[in-house]
């Protein structure tokens, strides 16, 4: 066995013996888009201010933005319990190097975040009906597979920095409260106050979620989501580069 397949098979039996996290990863966002998608959808019907497309089409790229993002921060939950009870270090005089330990975590978040994507996608064009783009469709998995290693390696800079459980759960809650309701995650952002759309606009999870809005539905200006693109590109890098350094530090 390789040190990667060790890794992965080993991130399998963490999920495998906690069910919350198998839920949270792959079933919670679904209940989001059946329950919270569908009621708005009822309640807003004809007054959804985007005529092209209605809310459960609207809303499919924010619940695929909001399992990535779950998803990574889970996965970094269990880095900085590595690192916090001292198996990191112990796993450190295995035959497995630093890198390795890095790669096989992602590839593991990365593999989970494609399973949860094809759930919801065929949930979506069956019980829901939305018009996916089907031709896009090997360009979205890329960008979710892209996407939800940069969410990792930003929160895995968190998971090696903060020395106390207690503080790293109050660090990725604002995150999780702030990055996904101050974005285009739920809503659109034409009609909200300028404020709310600056800041929104500054946020990478409006970046992320407007690309995977545009390769599931087609909805977006290609111009917008170019730049939005280039700068979750640019996110994902830095986060990859200074969760490496933080790594690297580590004794």
């Amino acid at each position: 066995m390789t040190a990667i397949s060790a890794m992965l098979y080993r991130e399998g039996k963490i999920r495998v013996t906690n069910l919350t996290f198998i839920f949270w990863d792959l079933f919670y966002p679904l209940g989001y888009l059946l329950v919270f998608g569908v009621m708005m959808n009822y309640m807003v019907g004809t007054q959804f201010p985007l005529s092209s497309v209605d809310y459960n089409s609207f809303f499919l790229a924010g619940v695929l933005g909001m399992a990535s993002f779950g998803i990574a921060s889970n996965t970094s939950w269990s880095f900085f319990l590595d690192r916090d009870n001292g198996i990191f270090y112990e796993m450190l005089t295995y035959p497995l190097s630093r890198a390795e330990y890095l790669l096989g975590k992602v590839l593991f978040t990365v593999f989970i975040a494609l399973l949860q994507t094809v759930i919801t996608l065929g949930l979506g064009a069956l019980a829901l009906r939305i018009p996916l783009r089907f031709d896009l469709l090997p360009l979205l998995l890329l960008v979710v597979a892209g996407g939800t290693a940069g969410w990792f390696f930003f929160y895995a800079i968190f998971a090696l920095w903060t020395r106390r459980n207690d503080v790293f759960n109050s660090v990725t809650s604002v995150f999780y409260f702030v990055f996904l309701f101050a974005s285009s995650m739920f809503y659109p952002l034409e009609p909200l106050p300028r404020w709310f759309r600056a800041a929104a606009l500054a946020n990478p999870v409006t970046w992320h979620v407007d690309l995977m809005r545009y390769l599931t539905i087609g909805y977006g200006n290609p111009r917008t989501i170019a730049l939005e693109s280039a700068a979750f590109a640019v996110f994902c890098v830095v986060s990859f580069v200074v969760a490496v350094r933080f790594l690297q530090e580590q004794e």
